[in-house]
């Protein structure tokens, strides 16, 4: 199944996709119900959400080795974990604006773990029971403040800097998905999450001993090599197999 956030007629809801229209869902996330007697919706007439509104995103560095090749930087013995705020979060088609307190601002794609209920220190043997879907999910980090910085927060913490979307796939198993992202069109990373070194299942896992993971929460996996800057006016694409293709673009703050 194919999940999604949209709004219609001022009310924002679940629903799910079959081709070009939206059945609608009821109940709570993780326990999503198809609503009886609800007209499917075109999905031209809605505008589509970020898929989730998480209380958290726990974001994984340096979790491909090529990546970290190109970063100069040696493989990690266990996940590298950092958050970004809720308030990062933007959906489909939403831009991202670039900081005036940055000159290098970067993409990096990478699949996200949509939990579906609450996981506290799961096994990895259960760590799908506890994931609801997979997304595309952009780390959109200033790389310059990265650097003098040395902590995370500020670097990938700005309004606009985690897009994710456009759908939630319940049903796909992500050993081995097929990951590209586009810049104007071009070709930047291409990897396969099979790449991965700690693959999603440990990471559910390894996380639930860190932190409680709450219904909605999201991990974004970490970003396979190619990664490098945007600037202002440039289109960019997070195309994941079997998900969909995430869009954003880059704007000046106004």
């Amino acid at each position: 199944m194919r999940l999604i956030r949209y709004s219609f007629e001022g009310a924002e809801r679940f629903g799910a996709l079959e081709g070009d229209e939206i059945r609608a869902m009821t109940g709570e996330l993780g326990a999503l119900q198809l609503e009886r007697g609800a007209r499917p919706v075109d999905l031209n007439k809605v505008r589509i959400l970020a898929p989730v509104t998480p209380s958290k995103i726990v974001a994984i560095g340096r979790n491909y080795k090529d990546h970290a090749k190109e970063m100069g930087k040696e493989l990690p013995a266990e996940p590298l974990m950092f958050l970004k705020p809720p308030s990062a979060v933007i959906g489909p088609d939403q831009n991202i604006v670039y900081p005036p307190q940055t000159t290098r601002l970067d993409y990096e794609g990478e699949l996200g773990i949509v939990i579906g209920r609450r996981a506290h220190k799961v096994s990895q043997a259960q760590a799908r029971e506890y994931v609801l879907g997979y997304t595309c999910t952009i780390d959109v980090t200033a790389r310059d403040l990265q650097a003098r910085d040395i902590q995370f927060g500020r670097a990938k913490g700005f309004d606009t800097f985690a897009p994710m979307g456009p759908v939630i796939a319940t049903d796909i198993d992500p050993t081995d998905l097929a990951l590209e992202t586009r810049l104007n069109g071009e070709v930047r990373q291409h990897g396969r999450t099979s790449q991965m070194i700690f693959n999603c299942d440990y990471l559910v896992s390894y996380i639930s001993h860190v932190m409680t993971l709450m219904p909605g929460d999201v991990i974004s996996t970490g970003t396979p090599a190619g990664v490098g800057p945007m600037q202002v006016g440039d289109k960019l694409e997070l195309e994941i197999e079997h998900i969909g293709c995430l869009r954003s673009s880059v704007i000046a703050p106004s």
